[in-house]
């Protein structure tokens, strides 16, 4: 019965080396610019109990960005006094380091400031650019940009950049649609609303960063495949945790007849211990993987697409039609739907219930996994980054129809793309508000989600 998961598992590893090994020679094939990794980057966050404001200062009317060097900024505190002020570097950057120990600048609110006339000749930022406020809400560096002109692709009219912002949430949807199908088995096989779900797709984010950070690289046919590996792992590794997680903590709850309330406060309880453990061994601040992160994009006519954006979603469509045929027509994917729609008659027809449970736990947690390795991968991350999109999943899965694999789909790409194109109208900022009201709009009107009677989990 395990043989099918097992031949998937080898064709989807299979998959992900060919498809990165394509991206990783779209990458050779493309070099950068002299300089341009080190050009506009923000400054490595510092490890010491301040928290600093890192900024750089660009000019995007070039290709690539060019830094803006000279330009003075000053840190004000809520009653508008100066607390600190830096001149932008030579590599556009700066660095302010907040007064006091980072726990008693926790629930502050600060204002960075450009001083207009500092500015080079020929360069000028509109007065609602010329300040920033910064909310402390977490103990780490905080980051912030004050771009120069109009980025490439954005000068054009809100079609073109609608079809911008579309790319992006394409990739983010799909992403999204990775944790969220994973939920989504969990919950059909076992009824467990996981709160922790948001930790298992850090938990991929890290392992593929370990693997990446280690010392040297892997390369075959002259090819930096270093991440392709560091994914791969990511995805093995996460299913080995998923194991793990059921066989010492939910199948012992589940065969002492634990309710699913019980349960699911106490994957709350994990989903906070876990964050904790994360931070303490990768810090606070935020990871970049070293390939993939200054990548030149393609244009295509106005619009921008980076190899890796194509190769994420590449990747991540894979294993979304991989776990679908694998439910649809293999005997364990059968099995699955059987102990979702009915545990009791599954297990009298003989089927073994917690086998298939097993299962379920290590293909979820592995797709939770790599989805987190990508997103680190597509926008760096940190020990918070599944607890970020946690609510997004679970709006996703939701929206879809819960315990449906379809369902969890189609919510996740339409919320993934909705949050993107909705950033048009609103502010950046509030642009998850805006999924969510979605959310409660659908569920007022049809409360099992959109295709919550179709089909349970396959």
């Amino acid at each position: 019965m395990l043989a099918c998961p097992r031949r998937v598992a080898a064709l989807i590893a299979l998959a992900i080396t060919a498809f990165l090994m394509v991206g990783g020679a779209a990458q050779a094939a493309v070099p950068p610019s002299s300089g341009e990794n080190a050009k506009c980057a923000l400054p490595p966050a510092s490890d010491d109990d301040a928290i600093s404001i890192l900024g750089r200062i660009c000019d995007r009317r070039d290709t690539p960005q060019s830094p803006v060097e000279g330009v003075e900024i000053t840190v004000e505190d809520s009653a508008g006094k100066p607390v600190g002020t830096a001149t932008s570097g030579a590599d556009g950057t700066f660095e302010i380091k907040l007064p006091g120990s980072s726990v008693s600048n926790l629930g502050k609110t600060f204002v960075v400031k450009v001083n207009e006339d500092t500015l080079p000749e020929g360069t000028s930022l509109a007065k609602s650019d010329l300040e920033r406020k910064v909310a402390i809400n977490l103990d780490n560096d905080q980051s912030i940009t004050f771009p120069i002109g109009e980025a490439p692709g954005q000068s054009t009219g809100k079609g073109v950049q609608a079809l911008q912002l579309l790319i992006g949430g394409i990739v983010f949807s799909v992403l999204l649609a990775m944790a969220a199908l994973g939920l989504s088995m969990i919950f059909g096989t076992t009824g467990l609303t996981n709160f922790a779900h948001g930790e298992l797709i850090t938990f991929g984010a890290i392992v593929a960063y370990t693997i990446d950070q280690l010392p040297g690289a892997i390369r075959i046919g002259g090819v930096n495949l270093t991440v392709v590996v560091a994914l791969i792992a990511a995805f093995f590794i996460s299913g080995a945790f998923g194991w793990l997680n059921d066989a010492a903590l939910w199948r012992p709850l589940r065969r002492r007849g634990t309710g699913v309330i019980a349960m699911m406060i106490v994957s709350i309880g994990l989903s906070i211990f876990l964050r904790n453990v994360f931070q303490f061994f990768s810090g606070a601040q935020s990871h970049n993987y070293s390939q993939y992160s200054a990548v030149k994009p393609w244009e295509i006519g106005p619009i921008l697409l980076t190899p890796k954006e194509l190769m994420v979603t590449i990747v991540g469509v894979s294993m979304l039609v991989a776990v679908s045929l694998l439910l649809q027509f293999t005997r364990i994917g059968k099995a699955t739907r059987a102990v979702s729609d009915n545990p009791a008659l599954a297990s009298s027809s003989g089927i073994n219930v917690e086998r298939v449970i097993a299962v379920v736990w290590i293909v979820g947690t592995a797709l939770a996994g790599l989805s987190g390795a990508l997103l680190g991968l597509t926008q760096g991350f940190d020990y918070q980054i599944g607890f970020k999109i946690l609510l997004l999943v679970f709006a996703a899965v939701v929206l879809g129809g819960l315990g449906t694999i379809w369902g969890a789909m189609v919510g996740a790409f339409i919320i993934g793309i909705f949050i993107e194109l909705s950033t048009l109208f609103i502010p950046a900022e509030l642009k998850f508000v805006g999924a969510l009201v979605v959310l409660i709009v659908v569920l007022l009107i049809r409360p099992q989600g959109l295709l919550g009677k179709a089909q349970r989990v396959g």
